[in-house]
């Protein structure tokens, strides 16, 4: 008899190693890792790396660190320039 997998409802669907992969580029932007160090690391990545589902969960926490610091930037640059 066969047993079925079982895949929590947390997961929408997605593979385990997309959160591995989102959780990696959180830690190392956390740890001090600039967004310009951690595009060189997931162009890295993107080349060498076997599991596709742990780049794009890294590809995708990657973007939205960039979009991040995009936001504060412009919001500090403003703030300095109407001041």
């Amino acid at each position: 008899m066969a047993t079925p997998t079982i895949t929590p409802a947390f997961l929408n669907n997605n593979d385990p190693a997309y959160y591995a992969g989102r959780a990696d580029a959180y830690d190392d932007h956390r740890d001090g890792t600039t967004p310009s160090v951690l595009a060189v690391r997931l162009g890295y990545l993107i080349d060498h790396h076997p599991n596709t589902h742990y780049v794009l969960g890294y590809a995708a926490r990657v973007r939205e660190i960039h979009a991040e610091t995009r936001h504060l930037t412009t919001i500090d640059t403003y703030w300095e320039t109407a001041a």
